[in-house]
């Protein structure tokens, strides 16, 4: 996959792109529930039920799911040991802003990785609107998880962390098959698009009992 090193630049501009996932439910790979490297989780590690999300911080799809059924979803499902939840990333939508971001919460470690995640998500429509930086606001987010001066140019131009990302979305376009976001899978169950928390539960239900 071609280097994004545009993302990583201080002088970041984005514009807004992304397509609605539509596409009926399709049966996953074989081995699409294994462990894969780079996989981001959170909840009870041996939970009846995973989930995984194949979403994208640069698409604006994944950023309405995550600021409206997200929250209550961790709530009903994560945080009370029912689901295992989790991220593998993507760079669909906004490109640029998706490399940019997830190296930038990769940078913050992993008890801060979702911290930042969220917060891009929280003001994605911010970094899209007319005469916006969205370098500044990613600098904001990552001086809230304690990235700040040097250290943030540092995560912005690492070839390393950029080589690895584009790496793991290599894996899950060529090898997962996925080609849109957000694809959630439940225990090998492949969902396309945006779901509800009552689709969710459903799907969460029919799982728990096979």
């Amino acid at each position: 996959m071609a280097s994004r090193r545009a993302a990583l630049a201080l002088g970041l501009s984005l514009a807004l792109a992304g397509a609605a996932a539509t596409a009926a439910p399709a049966p996953g790979p074989a081995g699409i529930m294994a462990p894969e490297p780079g996989d981001m989780a959170m909840g009870k590690p041996h939970a009846r039920v995973t989930v995984i999300e194949y979403g994208s911080v640069g698409c604006p799809h994944c950023a309405v799911w995550a600021n409206t059924v997200f929250p209550a979803f961790k709530a009903k499902f994560v945080d009370t040991g029912r689901v295992r939840f989790v991220v593998r990333e993507m760079t669909t939508g906004e490109s640029d802003l998706a490399a940019a971001g997830f190296i930038l919460a990769r940078c913050a470690g992993p008890t801060k990785y979702f911290q930042v995640v969220d917060e891009i998500y929280q003001r994605q429509a911010s970094m899209f609107q007319p005469g916006a930086t969205p370098i500044d606001i990613l600098k904001d987010i990552g001086a809230h998880a304690g990235i700040v001066g040097p250290a943030f140019d540092a995560c912005m131009r690492n070839d390393q962390a950029l080589a690895a990302l584009n790496a793991r979305v290599q894996h899950h376009a060529e090898v997962d098959k996925i080609d849109s976001t957000p694809t959630f899978v439940i225990n090998g169950k492949v969902i396309l698009g945006e779901q509800s928390l009552d689709q969710m539960t459903a799907d969460i239900a029919a799982a728990r009992r096979h």
